[in-house]
């Protein structure tokens, strides 16, 4: 079993808040670099940014334009759900590499992403580019029932997009395409359809009678993956329902369920971040409170590989 200990709330500072609760509430992904902790939100327009050597208020930084309507019921209608966030080495116009946050394609309002450049020391630079993601997730739904996108990874030349499975839509799974024809079709001014290369399925079994879900992923060297996973009461990808659970598992770099871990507390937990030292991985995990009157928190965690 892993044993989380709380580090902090995701608290922002009152000038980032601007008449908002002073907080993330929905964290859904993250991504650590160097000393800079981002973490997206699926209920914001915004990103996150913290540091992750001390515990002061972090900002936010505007990804969307617009406001969202305040109400639990309308607010969920309506956002852009970004579910997952990772980072992008080198490529053309971005020396540095970027992030790239992803939405999780389970409506037609939820296929939108943004691309953030980066300077070398981590730190996003320019405007946030908006993206169109239909041309990766509209041809998903010949695969799934529901698309519902939760976590991705670069691994090598490979973009890898986790599927979260629940009660009524079928299982998890990673899904595979070549990284430069992705990053091509995100570019594109007229951009075309892509299918995977490669579609693997994990099956994580389930908690009380209700199967464990992929939230999150990082990258880990040699290709392979480590994953957060809830066994939330839900039957589809757009209602919330009970946490009876979590888990961590690692996955082989053909996608192959490696090893499978229960948490001690059944946090809702949506965002990973994995460091290897030896054969102890060091993570970081942000969670999803589902009220957003309640901060998310920031947990650690270490477990052998």
């Amino acid at each position: 079993m892993v044993v989380l200990t709380k580090i902090r709330e995701l608290n922002i500072s009152a000038a980032a808040a601007g008449g908002r609760p002073m907080h993330l509430s929905a964290a859904s992904g993250l991504v650590c670099l160097d000393s800079i902790m981002y973490v997206v939100a699926d209920d914001e327009l915004h990103l996150g940014v913290f540091s992750v050597a001390d515990r002061e208020p972090g900002h936010l930084i505007r990804l969307f334009d617009g406001e969202l309507p305040s109400s639990k019921t309308a607010r969920k209608r309506e956002k852009p759900d970004l579910e997952a966030i990772t980072f992008l080495p080198a490529f053309p116009n971005f020396p540095h590499g970027a992030l790239l946050a992803f939405g999780s394609g389970s409506r037609s309002n939820r296929r939108r992403g943004v691309l953030l450049g980066l300077d070398s020391h981590g730190a996003i630079c320019g405007s946030p580019r908006s993206l169109d993601l239909s041309p990766i997730l509209v041809p998903l739904n010949e695969d799934f029932s529901e698309v519902n996108i939760e976590g991705a990874v670069v691994v090598g030349d490979e973009l890898r997009l986790f599927q979260r499975g629940n009660k009524g839509h079928g299982g998890n799974a990673i899904i595979r395409f070549k990284l430069s024809t992705a990053l091509d079709a995100l570019a594109s001014e007229r951009p075309h359809a892509i299918k995977p290369s490669a579609i693997s399925w994990l099956d994580l079994g389930s908690l009380q009678g209700v199967p464990l879900s992929i939230t999150d992923a990082a990258a880990l060297p040699g290709g392979e993956m480590v994953f957060s996973a809830v066994a939330e009461d839900t039957k589809d990808a757009f209602r919330d329902g009970a946490c009876v659970g979590a888990a961590v598992g690692i996955a082989d770099k053909n996608g192959n369920l490696r090893s499978l871990s229960r948490l001690d507390r059944p946090h809702k937990i949506e965002g990973i971040h994995a460091r290897l030292d030896e054969n102890r991985l060091h993570l970081l995990l942000v969670t999803d409170a589902d009220n957003a009157e309640i901060p998310g928190m920031l947990f650690s965690a270490t477990m052998e590989t």
